[in-house]
């Protein structure tokens, strides 16, 4: 497959014509995944950057049910579930608080 910058115009429009919003937003849920995960890592913590990492991928996901695979749906699902956890136990770590003292919840859980 030729690189971009080798494709004629005609033949990147050619490429993006057959090109499925499903895959490009399997692959942004992935990639949004991945940065609210590092968001979290202590090096270089950003809250406010993971938990919009979890709101996109909560609102994302919905999206996709019909035209991806239901396994792939529910992978996803999880993930989003573990990435809450662990922004939970980031914020609890950055507040030096425990969960029962009434420290930030992950975004979207009840309160």
């Amino acid at each position: 497959m030729a690189e971009p910058e080798d494709l004629s115009q005609e033949e990147l429009i050619e490429q993006i014509r057959r090109m499925k919003v499903s895959d490009l937003l399997l692959t942004t849920i992935t990639t949004v995944a991945q940065l609210g995960y590092a968001k979290l890592d202590r090096a270089g913590r950003d809250l406010e950057q993971a938990k919009l990492a979890i709101e996109s991928l909560r609102v994302l996901i919905p999206v996709l049910e019909g035209s991806a695979p239901p396994e792939v749906i529910e992978q996803f699902k999880q993930l989003t579930s573990d990435l809450q956890l662990a922004y939970a136990k980031a914020a609890d770590e950055e507040s030096g608080a425990s969960p029962e003292d009434g420290a930030e919840r992950e975004p979207g859980s009840e309160q």
